[in-house]
């Protein structure tokens, strides 16, 4: 029996329910809109000239994704930070987001007091902690959400909150157009892909599955373009924690000026790395052409490439295929290694470190 069909071993092994989690991401999406959209936010349209968002690992994730998908038609330009400062140009006319699961993460925390003392406008999105009381004391505006379909208790795993409730903010305050026709549609294909890439489908039948084969033991190199491109983030980030896998993440075009000349040395790449492109229809002709030339050049190179082609209708949904797809590959790669997908030793090691340093 192969390894990700032995459902006594994954039990053994997700521990925290990782797995759970995963299944649960259109129930954290649906969730988070349907509180926000209880919640009073005031229309920023014409009161502010950018949107900051600070926020680390998991928490900034949804930010990436909603940039990359909807930064094109944003009435104001937007930035993701992560660090204890600002930029220096935040201040009065600045929508200024401190994001963080925990509500604990000590930079957002800890640049918050520099963002009120700009007169940014500042909201708030986190699951409890220092962020929510903080929220509270000073009336802040944002959205403080129990992660209830989260059982892995993982900010990467709980990016629906955080992506969604963001998303639903954003729109509240006018900055960005997407409707509840939008979202229910998002959710619904969400749920129709989940039926064919859960743990209880066989490998032979399972798309993630197959993919996790191809990565194990592999440094992963992901390529995406346009809405994609933060969802390749997102992937990387996964593959690295919940995996512990080697990856990162490069756009197209940029890489095309520059990392093709990197893919001959070490002569034991061929034998170590493999690319994930992400592929869609929805991308201009331009950057489809670009795709398919790399991967050509990807080849040529004696390294193996892998596209997973997006079919989601519009940028929103296929940008959640891909987080959804994502999720399932890395769950399903440490199990394959073996690994208890939750688990973030040299993270938890690094903190604990860093946390007996004076501040």
């Amino acid at each position: 029996m192969k390894t990700l069909d032995n459902h006594a071993k994954i039990k053994k092994l997700d521990t925290a329910d990782v797995a759970g989690s995963t299944q649960m991401l259109p129930d954290q999406c649906r969730q988070a809109w349907d509180d926000v959209v209880k919640i009073k936010l005031p229309r920023l349209v014409g009161k502010i000239d950018n949107v900051v968002v600070n926020g680390m690992g998991g928490s900034a994730l949804g930010a990436h994704v909603i940039r990359s998908i909807f930064g094109p038609d944003m009435k104001v330009p937007m930035y993701i930070t992560n660090s204890y400062d600002l930029p220096g140009f935040v201040g009065s006319r600045t929508l200024y987001i401190a994001s963080s699961y925990s509500g604990n993460t000590e930079e957002p925390v800890m640049a918050l007091p520099k963002a009120l003392k700009r007169k940014a406008k500042v909201w708030i999105i986190a699951g409890g902690g220092k962020l929510a009381t903080v929220k509270k004391s000073k009336k802040l505006p944002g959205y403080v959400f129990d992660p209830i379909a989260n059982p892995s208790k993982q900010p990467r795993i709980g990016v629906g909150y955080t992506m969604f409730g963001t998303l639903a903010m954003l729109k509240k305050a006018g900055l960005i157009s997407v409707s509840s026709a939008d979202v229910k549609a998002t959710i619904s294909h969400l749920q129709k892909l989940d039926k064919k890439i859960h743990v209880g489908v066989p490998t032979v039948k399972n798309a993630a599955k197959k993919m996790a084969e191809h990565l194990h033991r592999r440094e992963v190199v992901i390529a995406a373009s346009d809405h994609l491109a933060g969802n390749a983030h997102i992937f990387s980030n996964q593959l690295n924690e919940s995996a512990k896998a080697f990856a990162t993440w490069q756009v197209i075009p940029e890489l095309n000026h520059h990392l093709l000349e990197g893919l001959s040395q070490p002569k034991s790449l061929p034998e170590s790395m493999v690319w994930l492109f992400f592929g869609s229809k929805l991308y201009s002709p331009r950057v489809q052409a670009r795709h398919k030339i790399t991967v050509d050049v990807v080849k040529k190179n004696k390294i193996k490439p892998f596209v997973f082609q997006v079919t989601g209708a519009d940028r929103l949904r296929q940008s959640f295929e891909v987080l959804q797809f994502g999720s399932y590959v890395s769950l399903y790669l440490a199990l394959l290694s073996g690994l208890h997908p939750q688990d973030i030793p040299w993270v938890d090691y690094f903190k604990e470190r860093l946390a007996k340093v004076g501040k």
